[in-house]
């Protein structure tokens, strides 16, 4: 029986080849120990190398497995001319299948027949988009090497230039990073920021550091004051994207750090924040805004900072319209400035506090239910006559039942209990009931 030969396109330019046209017209290599590409004799590759090098690419379907739905390395035929990867074939029989699992078909013949015009020709198609990404990688890294060279000699437009194509560069090719940081070019790149640094190449230089992975010294060198600065204008100045890369390159360089934290009290930088996370148009803004103020919230010591500018009502304000990430990174940020007196008498002093934390009880998440009690604790405590007669009105009891009989924490059931409590002292227990509009169960 005649094997099945497929037809497949080549290259996506439409032009539609079978494999017995593939071998005669010398498209398709020999089973040979070399590959020859651009006139440069190379050793034969590892076929299975290249399917991981390449494991993002799309591959023609005449070479995915039926069964596996994975490129084949092996393939073998059928008599019903079916083609399978043999490993995945041989497991289709063992498990006592004797049929064919495209068409399901029983075998008149259970002999498998390796498929080498078609091995080859997967061959050829890996070893040809193999060796076209090493060019490309290595054409990439040579013009990398060129940029830094031109960028220690330029001043002006032409290193302004240099930046935004050694930006780009960076951006989409992982060796072009890897080529920045083996050649000294973080040290170069942060050596262009100073006091004396215009914005756009500011901006240029953050995009490149914000997507390489920074040593601790390329930290420390950052973390001069006078390199945070200019970060801090350049946020508050900058496009979306730039904003967005200077939240970006300061969380990096503050993770996991146990002090220099001073560097981040500028008031300058959390009004910055807060102008980012209130700029609903860019939800990409927005959680990189939080994602660093929640970071600085964690250091006790800025707290009283963060509450001074406003922050709370700011915060409280936008919750309605934040995604549940968002939500969640703002509830941990308000929660954090609730343990604050100052924080507490800003909650209570905003009119939005107790509705907006209530409608959240019991509707995004876990967590988000016990940061938002959290804080309706330490309002209702602070003024609980004042506080517990406006959160009954937002509907907060029943709410709070609703978190008792649930599968909760019991941590989370105990808080919900004390504050109902708090809420109830004020009232008849018949007026409480009806205050809360509670069903017969409820009650």
């Amino acid at each position: 029986m005649p094997m099945y030969l497929p037809s497949f396109d080549v290259g996506g330019g439409g032009q539609v080849l079978d494999l017995e046209t593939a071998v005669k017209d010398g498209i398709l290599g020999g089973g040979g120990g070399v590959v020859v590409h651009g006139g440069v004799t190379e050793k034969k590759l590892s076929l299975k190398k290249m399917m991981e090098e390449l494991d993002s690419i799309e591959v023609p379907s005449v070479f995915i497995c039926p069964i596996s739905l994975e490129p084949m390395q092996d393939p073998v035929t059928l008599c019903t001319g079916q083609t399978y990867e043999r490993s995945n074939i041989l497991k289709w029989f063992s498990l006592g299948h004797f049929t064919c699992p495209t068409t399901m078909q029983e075998l008149w013949d259970d002999s498998i027949t390796p498929n080498s015009t078609l091995h080859h020709l997967i061959y050829s198609w890996f070893s040809q988009k193999y060796l076209a990404m090493k060019k490309r990688s290595e054409d990439v890294q040579g013009r990398v090497l060129e940029i830094l060279e031109t960028l220690k000699k330029v001043k002006g437009e032409a290193r302004v230039q240099g930046l935004k194509e050694l930006r780009q560069v960076v951006t989409g090719h992982d060796s072009a990073k890897k080529t920045v940081m083996e050649n000294n070019g973080v040290s170069l790149i942060t050596s262009l920021l100073g006091p004396f640094t215009k914005h756009v190449v500011a901006c240029e230089a953050i995009g490149i550091l914000v997507h390489l992975d920074l040593n601790s010294d390329a930290k420390a060198n950052l973390l001069q004051p006078n390199k945070i600065s200019l970060m801090v204008d350049t946020l508050n100045e900058g496009s979306i994207d730039t904003k967005i890369n200077c939240t970006k390159l300061l969380e990096m360089l503050m993770e996991g750090k146990d002090s220099e934290w001073e560097v981040l009290s500028s008031l300058s930088l959390l009004v910055g924040l807060l102008r980012l996370i209130r700029d609903k148009r860019h939800p990409n803004g927005v959680v990189s805004g939080l994602r660093l103020l929640k970071l600085i919230s964690s250091q006790e010591s800025l707290r009283n900072s963060i509450v001074g500018i406003g922050a709370i009502p700011q915060l409280v304000e936008v919750l309605p319209s934040l995604n549940g990430e968002c939500l969640e990174l703002a509830l941990v940020i308000l929660e954090a400035l609730s343990t604050l007196p100052e924080g507490a008498l800003a909650f209570m002093d905003c009119r939005s506090t107790i509705p907006n934390m209530v409608k959240l009880l019991m509707k995004v998440s876990e967590s988000c239910t016990q940061f938002a009690l959290s804080i309706l604790w330490a309002v209702c405590k602070l003024a609980p006559e004042k506080c517990s007669s406006v959160a009954v009105e937002a509907g907060l009891a029943a709410k709070l039942l609703l978190v008792i009989q649930s599968g909760c924490n019991p941590v989370l059931k105990q808080r919900s209990a004390e504050l109902l409590k708090l809420c109830s002292l004020n009232y008849s227990e018949t007026i409480f009931i009806s205050k809360c509009k509670l069903t017969k169960t409820m009650q």
